[in-house]
């Protein structure tokens, strides 16, 4: 658009596919991110039927010599790049599926879904892709495509390297997937957008439980790198840090915002820091250069589960600054009081739904010997 005046100046769509009719975003904004090229702007594009376009944006026509020719009818002969060919390659469950990879109809439903729900992030000339997958939709199994994190040279298109959320054997973090669960566990997915610090050359990777939401019993172990902040060298995809704020997610905690970078003092010394919101109300703030919290989060306690087969972490990190910015856990004192006749309806139905829980309280069976509730 224009800005001064709002006149369309030009509009791009992608041709229709089933990849992006079965999305679960398949109706969300995505947003945009920007970059250069040979002195021209561009426009980079995740689209829900996961595809990446770069655009000129001028004219808003594909760039020419950049990524691949997409083999689906309507699809612009350069411009482009089929983000789901790279994250599968290499995939056990894909690699055993015995079928020749359709790029009009995707990843077979099957092995599970994946999309996009935010823009990429262009850092240093290299444009990182995160994705969002089944997890939070259509949870039917615990089979599920991994949410890898790939990153593309911006000038040409080209796939630069692929972090594995769910490290693979070798890999850091591998021994936290016990069971062997890493081969068909999926999702760890980074559906909310990512930061980078150009300078220090990191993008700091926000990423989502693993499937299933509620349920982990089959993947028995700590499950890096989900619900977790990640720091990776923008130019290699290697790990610098990361920072699991939950272990073994069973809650659905995962991050869904962007980290925010901000440099603190503290005790007359400045740190650069980075802030990670999560869903049980803290800030997780650290120093983005390391990891190392900026000030102590305490591994505590927490309740354990009762359902037959989970195993749950024995602490979870409790950061001590900042404060908690919205209610954890519900008490008695938390209680509506406007009669008492209202108060004491409100406890009876507290008490019946066993809605009294601490933070990090774990699911239950409902109605039997297993669980109360």
């Amino acid at each position: 658009l224009n800005p001064a005046t709002g006149e369309l100046l030009w509009s791009f769509t992608e041709p229709n596919t089933p990849r992006w009719e079965y999305s679960m975003r398949a109706g969300y904004g995505k947003g945009v991110t920007y970059g250069e090229r040979s002195g021209r702007g561009v426009v980079y594009i995740s689209t829900p039927g996961f595809f990446l376009h770069a655009l000129d944006v001028v004219t808003g026509e594909p760039i020419a010599n950049w990524g691949e020719a997409v083999l689906i009818d309507g699809f612009p002969p350069s411009g482009s790049v089929d983000l789901l060919a790279d994250l599968i390659e290499g995939w056990g469950p894909w690699e055993n599926w015995n079928e020749p990879y359709d790029p009009y109809r995707g990843l077979p439903l099957e092995l599970g879904y994946i999309t996009t729900s935010s823009p990429p992030i262009v850092v240093n000339d290299v444009v990182v892709v995160g994705n969002s997958a089944e997890q939070g939709y259509h949870q039917t199994r615990i089979e599920m495509v991994p949410g890898d994190i790939l990153g593309y040279d911006a000038q040409n298109g080209e796939l630069k390297w692929k972090f594995n959320v769910i490290p693979r054997p070798g890999e850091f973090g591998h021994d936290t997937w016990e069971n062997d669960a890493w081969e068909w566990t999926g999702d760890v997915s980074s559906w909310a957008p990512m930061a980078a610090d150009p300078e220090l050359g990191m993008v700091y990777i926000p990423t989502n439980g693993a499937t299933q939401d509620f349920y982990g019993g089959f993947r028995p172990g700590d499950n890096l790198f989900s619900t977790s902040l990640i720091a990776l060298d923008v130019e290699t995809g290697e790990r610098v840090w990361h920072f699991q704020m939950v272990h073994h997610d069973i809650w659905n905690y995962d991050t869904s915002t962007a980290p925010i970078i901000m440099d603190v003092v503290v005790d007359g010394e400045t740190i650069p820091g980075i802030f990670q919101t999560g869903k049980q109300s803290f800030v997780y703030a650290l120093d983005r250069r390391t990891g190392e919290p900026i000030w102590p989060i305490e591994e505590r306690p927490v309740p354990q589960s009762n359902v037959p087969g989970e195993q749950l972490s024995p602490t979870q990190p409790f950061p001590t600054r900042p404060a908690a910015y919205e209610l954890q856990g519900r008490t008695e004192e938390h209680l509506i009081d406007y009669t008492p006749e209202i108060r004491r309806r409100a406890m009876q139905v507290a008490e019946e739904g066993n809605h009294f829980a601490p933070l990090f309280n774990p699911p239950t069976h409902v109605g039997n010997s297993e669980g109360v509730g």
